[in-house]
């Protein structure tokens, strides 16, 4: 299965709630984290939402 490696690039702060909630699920709350997830239908949604604050890569 393949798997997404999600970085923050841009601050959370001051985004609207279910923005930093999202950002957080995914293990993200500093500028600069990195986390590798899943490659399924429930992150994609999660990227989707917050796609202007990540930087994502795929790994094998």
């Amino acid at each position: 299965m393949a798997q997404l490696k999600i970085k923050l690039v841009k601050s959370i702060s001051g985004r609207i709630q279910k923005h930093i909630a999202t950002a957080e699920s995914l293990g993200l709350r500093k500028i600069g984290q990195e986390t590798i997830q899943p490659d399924n239908e429930q992150t994609r949604g999660k990227i989707a939402k917050i796609g202007y604050l990540l930087e994502v890569t795929e790994v094998e």
